[in-house]
């Protein structure tokens, strides 16, 4: 099953997964840990044990590393 994945703000690819994959498998396929992402269909989220039944996925990164200001 081939399906789009677009990462929030950070583009869009294409990813081939097996016919059982599910949305943690996804996750993992597009280079992230599942507690770092959640898998949106439609908006919504979804479960990570669920089994993969969208074309097109959006992934939201739940933690973003980067610097801080702490206005010193």
């Amino acid at each position: 099953m081939d399906v789009t994945v677009e990462v929030v703000g950070e583009g869009s690819e294409e990813h081939s997964l097996a016919a059982d994959a599910t949305y943690d498998d996804l996750i993992r396929a597009a280079g992230y840990h599942p507690q770092e992402a959640s898998a949106l269909v439609d908006g919504s989220p979804v479960p990570g044990d669920r089994v993969v039944d969208a074309d097109e996925v959006r992934l939201l990164r739940l933690i973003k590393g980067g610097a801080t200001d702490d206005g010193a």
